[in-house]
């Protein structure tokens, strides 16, 4: 399977349900410094690009 052009995870510290959604997983983290990490890991992992949208939401996405 080849996934192209698609957000593949979200990765946040806001634990809000009313602002982070959609059908992708979707990661919460505690600390600036884990959503750092856990963004950079599935990066890696998933052969993505994460993008921060706000100080406390990245993106995974695949261009």
């Amino acid at each position: 399977m080849n996934i192209e052009k698609s957000i593949l995870a979200a990765v946040t510290t806001d634990h809000s349900r009313d602002r982070v959604g959609g059908g992708m997983p979707i990661f919460y983290c505690e600390t600036q410094e884990e959503l750092e990490m856990v963004a950079a890991n599935l990066e890696a992992i998933i052969d993505g690009i994460a993008h921060a949208l706000s100080k406390d939401l990245y993106v995974i996405v695949k261009h």
